[in-house]
C-alpha cells in the first residue's frame, strides 16, 4: 500500500515529511518523493528504492518551503522508475500525491491529451494533476476544482494536491482509500494513516468516503 503524508504551515515541512514517510515504511514501497513550493515554484525530489535514497537526495539538494506532500509507492500502473514515482507535476503548476486506482483514466488522460496536455509518466494517478490544471484554467475556485475533477474520476482514490495557483492550500480528497487530517499549532498535517501524524499532534480527524 502507498503512503501519502503532507503539511501546510509547518516551516522548512521535507525534513519533517521524509521523518514521516519513515513511519509509514511498514506499508512497502519501491520509490518515493516529495514536493514544496518557495518562491512561487514547485520543487521536487524523488528516488527509486530505500528512502535511504530519497534522504540522500535531499541532503544534497535541500528542499526548502512550509507546504509540501510527500509519498511512498507500490508500482500499480507502470514500472518503477524516476518518472512514475510521485509527486507528479502537470504543468510545472500542480504536484499530487495518489492511492488507489483511478479506473477511467486511460479515457481521461486520451481527452486532455487532445486538448494539449502532456504526460510523462505511465501511472493513473498524473491525470489528477492535470485535471486540476483544467479546472483552475477555467477559472474555477478550489472547492469548485475539487467538485469538477471528484465528478470526473471513477474509482478508489485518496489524494493531496498542491497548487501555484493557491500556494497557501493544501486540497485533500477521499473515497475507499485511508486519509486523516492532523491539527497542529500553527499548521496542518495530512497521513494515509495516522501514525505518520502520531509525532505531530493528537487532534486527528479521519475523513470519510467522498469527503474533500
Amino acid at each position: 500500500m502507498c503512503g501519502i503524508v503532507g503539511a501546510v504551515g509547518h516551516q522548512q515541512c521535507s525534513e519533517m515529511l521524509l521523518d514521516s514517510l519513515k513511519r509509514l515504511e511498514y506499508r512497502g514501497y519501491d520509490s518515493s518523493g516529495i514536493v514544496t513550493i518557495h518562491d512561487n515554484a514547485i520543487a521536487r525530489r524523488r528516488a527509486v528504492g530505500k528512502l535511504v535514497n530519497l534522504d540522500q537526495d535531499l541532503r544534497a539538494a535541500p528542499l526548502a518551503g512550509d507546504i509540501g506532500i510527500g509519498h511512498t509507492r507500490w508500482a500499480t500502473h507502470g514500472g518503477v522508475t524516476t518518472e512514475n514515482a510521485h509527486p507528479h507535476v502537470a504543468a510545472g503548476r500542480v504536484a499530487i500525491v495518489h492511492n488507489g486506482i483511478i479506473e477511467n483514466y486511460g479515457m481521461i488522460q486520451q481527452r486532455l491529451q487532445g486538448t494539449g496536455h502532456s504526460f510523462s509518466s505511465d501511472t493513473d494517478s498524473e491525470v489528477i494533476a492535470h485535471l486540476f490544471v483544467e479546472a483552475f484554467d477555467a477559472g474555477l475556485n478550489p472547492a469548485a476544482a475539487t467538485v469538477k475533477v471528484l465528478a470526473e474520476i471513477d474509482g478508489a482514490y485518496a489524494f493531496a494536491v498542491l497548487s501555484l495557483d493557491h500556494p497557501d492550500l493544501l486540497i485533500v480528497a477521499r473515497n475507499a482509500s485511508p486519509l486523516a487530517l492532523g491539527i497542529g499549532d500553527g499548521a496542518c498535517y495530512i497521513g494515509s494513516d495516522a501514525i505518520a501524524l502520531s509525532h505531530l499532534t493528537r487532534r486527528v480527524i479521519y475523513l470519510k468516503d467522498k469527503d474533500f
